[in-house]
């Protein structure tokens, strides 16, 4: 990719209206043809990182956007069973995804789309001006340091981090570099959450003092591979060492990866952090807290479900304690899944299908023009691409989202040391405890580790 293109992507706020052309990967130019319509030149070249369940989603929302080409997948997988229902993914079975529907769409064959197995290969073509990574949260924080130095903007599946620390280095990343960031974190473009938001942020429901996050219990076995606990040979096609990565060496057991990764604290933090992206994101957007965090945790309790493979929280609880007194109550044992606000003269509600309050006068009100209008968006991967040409701030940026999953990560610290834990959040640690601390960040295997120390580095350079 040439500089004039880079600059113009950047630089230009108009979308590409023709339709998605059976290109070459590498395009060197910004031109029009004599329609006047935008060439491929002018469309952002997306590389697709991690090629799971998720991946399919994310795919099919950039095909339906004909300012995007996707050029490039990327996965240690090369095809398989052992998603989300059993169901197959791999780089493979994205590629043919994303070559079939440009085909149809063009009415001729498109074989246009090139597929690698590591990331850092992605990462080193010029041509690749944007990043889609939906990889398992141990597999965030050196992809996105590595692509915000590379000066590729960046989408990546929530939750955020595996940790605080690697958290705080990918927001200064981003920062750094002046990347574009988008998380996964699509309930802020649903209207529903942004409603209810805007009334408790223009005072409808008086002084806010609790709010209650409902998110799912249990351990699902989403892959149907949870009863696949013994160690096996690592399966043709699946690069099990690298999906490892930064994590500790282990052996190959069918349940612990795909989908079902999330119930593995090597890798995830259970259905705590996996829902932490969501609710609690919406509710530190409701309480006005998105640039900062609780001070206390507290009341913290947990339990597991007996599983020689899978350790992460089943049930849980902790409330968390903002410097106004605000009380965030996060909790498998709500009544509902979702938010709600609740304060000196009402309450409201959301999920994901619909909102509520407790009188029908607060549902109707109207937020007047010179009252608190939060930021909009009706589609997330649309707003992304919009702001890749804007080079405006997302819906949901990276610095938002690292203060919205910091609750679970303390959350789950907090019920591993079954304590009460006072938080700073500005200096991010807690305070005068030590153990507690050392949970910010976890153990890095080589070659991984130098890699992600040489990336923090460069960020004080």
């Amino acid at each position: 990719m040439s500089t004039n293109r880079r600059t113009f992507i950047k630089q230009s706020g108009t979308v590409a209206s023709s339709i998605i052309a059976a290109a070459p990967i590498i395009i060197q130019s910004c031109t029009r043809g004599k329609d006047g319509h935008k060439s491929p030149s002018d469309r952002i070249n997306l590389a697709i990182i991690g090629a799971g369940n998720q991946a399919g989603n994310d795919v099919n929302e950039y095909l339906k956007d004909e300012r995007v080409q996707i050029t490039a997948v990327c996965d240690v997988n090369k095809k398989s069973s052992g998603y989300w229902d059993g169901k197959v993914a791999g780089r493979e079975f994205i590629k043919e995804l994303v070559e079939t529907t440009y085909s149809e769409k063009n009415g001729k064959k498109y074989r246009g789309c090139r597929e690698f197995n590591d990331f850092r290969d992605v990462l080193d073509r010029s041509d690749i001006d944007a990043v889609a990574i939906a990889t398992p949260d141990h597999w965030h924080s050196i992809p996105v340091l590595m692509a915000a130095a590379e000066g590729k903007d960046i989408y990546c599946q929530k939750p955020l981090s595996l940790t605080v620390s690697e958290g705080r280095a990918m927001s200064n990343a981003v920062k750094k570099h002046n990347v574009v960031f988008q998380t996964g974190s699509q309930q802020r473009s649903n209207f529903n959450f942004r409603r209810i938001c805007e009334l408790v942020r223009n005072g409808r429901i008086g002084e806010l003092h609790t709010v209650r996050c409902g998110l799912p219990s249990g351990t699902p076995d989403y892959g149907r591979t949870g009863l696949n606990t013994n160690p096996m040979p690592v399966p043709k096609g699946f690069d099990y060492d690298m999906w490892l990565g930064p994590a500790p060496e282990a052996a190959y057991i069918p349940c612990r990866t795909f989908v079902n990764f999330r119930w593995v604290l090597d890798y995830s933090g259970g259905q705590l952090t996996d829902w932490g992206g969501h609710h609690p994101d919406i509710a530190q957007w409701g309480m006005n807290t998105e640039y900062t965090g609780p001070v206390k945790i507290q009341h913290a309790k947990a339990s597991c479900l007996l599983h020689p493979v899978w350790n992460t929280a089943a049930e849980f609880y902790f409330e968390s304690i903002y410097k106004n007194g605000v009380k965030l109550i996060i909790s498998s044992k709500e009544d509902f899944q979702g938010v709600k606000f609740e304060g000196t003269e009402g309450s409201v509600w959301s999920n994901r299908g619909e909102h509520g309050a407790s009188s029908p006068q607060l549902l109707d009100t109207v937020i007047g023009k010179d009252e608190i209008h939060l930021y909009k968006s009706d589609n997330h991967y649309r707003n992304f691409i919009d702001c890749v040409y804007s080079r405006k701030e997302t819906i949901a940026p990276v610095e938002i989202a690292h203060r919205s999953i910091t609750i679970a990560h303390l959350g789950n610290i907090a019920m591993m040391l079954n304590q009460d834990l006072e938080w700073n959040p500005e200096t991010e640690q807690f305070v005068n405890n030590e153990n507690a601390n050392r949970m910010l960040q976890r153990p890095m295997r080589e070659p991984w580790d130098s890699v992600y120390k040489k990336y923090q580095v460069l960020l004080l350079i």
